[in-house]
């Protein structure tokens, strides 16, 4: 996977996998897997409450595991091949956070590392940014002459995106209260209070954190299960409402398929009321 050129996280997924399917062999010799077991390990995380989603991948994994071993010329059959794709919700409605929740939520950003914590998830909220790109941002990669900053995606591609002017003060600000690395080399932009590069975990941490203070003081019932891959929901429907086209939303997120953007093209219930009462009815008298 390091060769193929796998991000870090993506390793780290397809490992953790791997690792629970060789155990729901019970010892068996790879030589002896079928298919039949590689189907039962997915119908068995299935069973457990995984999305389907979340089963793909796994499924992607134990097929990446096999493909490797016969690349590497130890082993020449691969049981997960053939095996077909769990199908997915289609055009599910993304949880978003309108302009003013998100203005609550940024306000909702508190403690020791406040400066920080809000410049990356205005980067979320306000840019578009993946955590996954945030977490690989380099200090090199925010030119404050062009304004601009160079975000590292998926699929190994490079993005230019605006750093709009509202948006540069929070930026510089993070940069100057940058914490101090232990490594004098480490070039992180966000780094966290053990002088590290800021982990995924450790930004979706602080986001889980961040909406819990958010939403505390509304009923249980009314809390929602945000996270912080929900910013991202947000830009992007605030930026389509504001009429910006579909394009130019696609480049801004970084989508290998203008597909997948179009989920984000979703009607607010109250859209289909002000639609619906522009309808001028005239009903037959009772």
């Amino acid at each position: 996977m390091k060769d193929a050129g796998y991000t870090y996280y993506t390793q780290k997924s397809y490992l953790a996998d791997v690792r629970q399917f060789l155990d729901s062999l019970n010892g068996k010799e790879l030589g002896a897997v079928k298919k039949l077991h590689v189907v039962s390990f997915l119908t068995s995380v299935r069973e457990r409450g995984v999305s389907d989603a979340t089963r793909n991948r796994k499924h992607a994994s134990v097929n990446c595991f096999f493909k490797a071993l016969a690349e590497l010329e130890l082993y020449t059959v691969n049981p997960a091949a053939g095996i077909k794709k769990s199908k997915t919700e289609k055009n599910r409605e993304p949880v978003y956070l309108d302009e003013s929740d998100l203005q609550r939520f940024l306000s909702a950003v508190d403690g020791k590392y406040k400066d920080r914590n809000l410049a990356l998830f205005i980067l979320m909220s306000y840019m578009g940014l993946r955590v996954g790109e945030v977490h690989t941002l380099n200090l090199g990669d925010y030119n404050v002459e062009r304004r601009t900053l160079r975000v590292f995606g998926k699929g190994r591609k490079w993005r230019n995106v605006p750093v709009p002017e509202d948006i540069t003060p929070f930026l510089d600000r993070a940069v100057e209260e940058r914490l101090t690395p232990w490594r004098g080399k480490e070039e992180a932009l966000f780094i966290s209070q053990k002088g590290r590069r800021l982990s995924i975990r450790g930004i979706q941490q602080i986001a889980t954190d961040t909406f819990a203070r958010f939403q505390q003081e509304l009923p249980e019932a009314q809390r929602r299960a945000y996270s912080s891959h929900k910013l991202r929901h947000s830009f992007a429907t605030m930026l389509l409402r504001k009429g910006a086209d579909l394009r130019t939303v696609q480049e801004l997120l970084g989508h290998s398929s203008i597909q997948t953007t179009t989920v984000y093209t979703h009607i607010t219930s109250r859209e289909k009321e002000e639609a619906m009462s522009r309808l001028q009815i005239r009903m037959p008298q009772l």
